[in-house]
């Protein structure tokens, strides 16, 4: 992926949604809310984010903060 290019993946059947900002190495990492996992590089910086259960969020919306 280049610079300002964002790559959105969505799997219907496990209901999970994931969006990348950069393609590197990386691991998920816990935020505040259970639904959302942060990915982050080695040094600790955020590179993309997963949800989990999305076709719930129009009944319970989410607000986390990545670090």
């Amino acid at each position: 992926m280049g610079r300002g290019i964002v790559k959105v993946w969505y799997d219907p059947e496990g209901d999970f949604l994931e969006v990348l900002f950069e393609k590197k190495e990386g691991y998920f990492r816990e935020t505040s809310d259970d639904r959302v996992m942060e990915k982050v590089d080695m040094q600790g910086h955020v590179i993309g984010f997963s949800v989990l259960g999305t076709r719930n969020l129009a009944k319970m919306p989410l607000e986390v903060a990545l670090s």
